[in-house]
């Protein structure tokens, strides 16, 4: 096994995140980005995971197709409509596959549900349950959430969960979604505190688009946006807002559409540049880009933010 958190102790480890597509063409498509991304040598590309496996096939051809690039496959797996048998049985698969590096996660409750719809309930206790059933067969990571997990009651309660993990095994940290530094600043020292020495891989979101921003940061993550970004969205706002800025015909009701598209995106470049500049300052462990399945947009970040020099 390579192990990522000897190469995060050692150095800075560079790394995407790719998911299945939902289209047979964007699986043809997928290869030749995972292709141009391995250009820069990532230490991993991780592939993300359907609610209750719904698309864990697909899942696993993405990781054979990371595995074939030249590059270490990390899958998502969480405890959606999962029993511990299902569980036992699909990472076994993983294993029999190559496939030895997984970011447990709980993952998002079923709409209109409650529960996870499965055997257990929360991270933790697959973090546990892979320990136990596997050993040190799987290189474990976890998600950490510097503005604290949605569900959680306190930031505290949420640092005391990212130990737990810890101490039920995991290996290293996959963060969350966040946009403010001076939070992001806080909640290292806080886990550091709290007792945390997991190497903390950075979760970046490349700006790249108004209506995927403002989504990403309220529908699922609860995370602030900071006076910049605000600034940048508003500086370039469509109108009549950007989750109806087209017509029924596909026309754009702002009569200056394309120039706003194309400030937001060099702007929204920038601000991931700088925001990358922070994350390196402070000494995080890795910096994880989310590729969206484009290679283009997150290769302009890369070599503009001089992540990795090509010799």
């Amino acid at each position: 096994m390579t192990k990522l958190t000897d190469i995060m102790n050692e150095r800075m480890a560079l790394s995407f995140e790719v998911f299945p597509p939902k289209t047979e063409k964007g699986m043809e498509n997928l290869p030749g980005t995972i292709e141009h991304l391995c250009k820069y040598q990532p230490d991993y590309i991780s592939c993300t995971y359907g609610a209750g496996g719904g698309n864990v096939g697909a899942n696993r051809e993405v990781c054979q197709m990371i595995k074939n690039a030249g590059t270490t496959p990390v899958t998502h797996f969480t405890v959606i409509k999962n029993t511990k048998e299902g569980m036992k049985d699909q990472l076994q698969q993983y294993l029999n596959e190559g496939v030895d590096h997984v970011l447990a996660l709980r993952g998002d409750i079923p709409l209109g549900e409650t529960t996870t719809c499965g055997d257990f309930q929360y991270a933790t206790d697959l973090v546990k349950f892979i320990r136990d059933e596997f050993g040190d067969k799987f290189e474990i990571a976890v998600a950490g959430s510097p503005e604290g997990h949605i569900a959680c009651r306190s930031l505290e309660s949420d640092i005391a969960v990212l130990k737990q993990k810890q101490d039920n095994g995991a290996d290293y940290i996959m963060t969350q979604l966040c946009w403010d530094m001076e939070q992001f600043k806080y909640w290292l020292d806080a886990i550091y505190s709290a007792g945390v020495t997991m190497p903390v891989d950075v979760g970046v979101m490349p700006i790249l688009d108004q209506a995927a921003t403002i989504n990403m940061a309220l529908s699922r993550n609860g995370c602030v946006m900071d006076h910049e970004l605000c600034k940048i969205i508003s500086q370039n706002w469509l109108f009549p807002n950007p989750f109806a800025a087209k017509d029924a015909e596909g026309k754009p009701f702002d009569m200056f559409y394309d120039d706003k598209i194309k400030r937001f995106r060099e702007a929204g470049i920038e601000y991931t540049i700088k925001q990358i500049d922070t994350y390196r300052s402070l000494g995080v462990n890795g910096i994880h880009l989310y590729a969206l399945n484009k290679w283009k947009d997150v290769s302009e970040i890369i070599d503009r933010a001089g992540l990795k020099t090509l010799i």
